[in-house]
């Protein structure tokens, strides 16, 4: 009996030595199936972008993807649109991406590197003169709803006689103004900013744009639909009709300066639906990030209409009414 102990003994501790020897190559394999540190899995996708100037908070937006084996970006800065980027690439755990400073209007290009850590991107900005600046990021939400929307009542935004319930953005010299029971743009002025915010809704809006004139219709304070009459030779998706720099209107309606066009415009989550004079132009589409000059980067939350005065041209604007989904 007690040789058996002891046999017993001798075998419980080798199986233990071998559970143990066999437990350590578990964990090992366990930790490295999270992505190496030097690995773009970490940066894929879209992200909600601040950058952080001495002056000020510029909304912006990045998209990383892998593709054939080679990193790609693509990035909304401070103004502008969706543009593919030079230089993309990752080495030891830091994102380095390069905006050329002809699109920046800054001295050098804009250089960029970001690390991850958790669900946020943040990192240095060289390049601008009163560099480096800081900024961060978050993963843009997918904004997809699930069900039906039921509409609530419709809401008049424009009253036909003056501003109220509307802010310009700053100040200047020019303003806008109520001709005729209509808003005028400015032309290179300030924007038209709603004080009421909303989420999903539907919007009718009326507009007559003048000739070699350019304006827009932010949804939330972030999306643009253009308005013009000057863009002719730029990308499609700059037309009227369109959401800048991501959806062309299709089909594309003809040009037309001086005279009253309509939109009805649905947004739900980030898919939107756009009917120009009666037809549709954009059906259900999925606007993937943020405008140049949209006011934030919180994509996830409501958000103000406002009415693009910064162009050059007059637009004038009528029967402004919004009808927001209710939960």
């Amino acid at each position: 009996m007690k040789l058996q102990r002891i046999a017993f003994v001798l075998v419980t501790l080798i199986l233990s030595l071998c559970a143990w020897q066999y437990s350590g190559p578990s964990s090992a394999a366990h930790g490295s199936s999270s992505a190496p540190a030097d690995s773009p899995a970490a940066f894929l996708g879209r992200w909600d972008l601040t950058l952080k100037a001495p002056d000020r908070e510029y909304p912006s937006w990045l998209e990383v993807r892998e593709e054939n084996g080679k990193l790609t970006a693509q990035m909304v800065g401070r103004w502008g649109n969706a543009r593919p980027l030079p230089k993309a690439e990752i080495s030891n755990g830091q994102l380095t991406f390069v905006s050329p400073k002809a699109e920046e209007e800054t001295p050098e290009d804009m250089v960029f590197k970001a690390t991850v850590s958790g669900k946020t991107l943040s990192g240095t900005i060289s390049g601008p003169k009163n560099g480096p600046w800081q900024f961060t990021g978050r993963p843009a939400p997918a904004l997809r709803e699930t069900k039906p929307p039921k509409w609530g009542k419709p809401i008049i935004l424009f009253n036909g006689k003056d501003l109220v319930g509307w802010k310009p953005s700053g100040t200047g010299a020019t303003a806008w103004t109520v001709v005729n029971g209509t808003l005028v743009t400015p032309g290179n002025g300030p924007e038209l900013i709603s004080d009421s915010k909303f989420e999903n809704f539907k919007l009718h809006v009326e507009f007559n744009c003048g000739p070699t004139s350019n304006s827009g219709v932010y949804l939330r304070g972030r999306y643009e639909v253009q308005v013009e009459t000057d863009s002719a030779d730029e990308p499609s998706s700059h037309h009227t009709g369109g959401v800048y720099g991501f959806l062309a209107a299709s089909p594309e309606l003809p040009r037309k300066a001086d005279e009253w066009q309509t939109f009805d415009i649905t947004l739900l989550g980030r898919w939107i639906t756009v009917v120009q004079n009666g037809q549709t132009v954009i059906d259900n589409k999925e606007i993937p990030g943020l405008t140049g000059g949209a006011l934030d980067s919180q994509e996830e939350l409501p958000g103000p209409i406002y009415l693009q005065g910064s162009e050059k041209g007059h637009v004038a604007f009528r029967n402004i009414v919004i009808t927001p989904a209710v939960k």
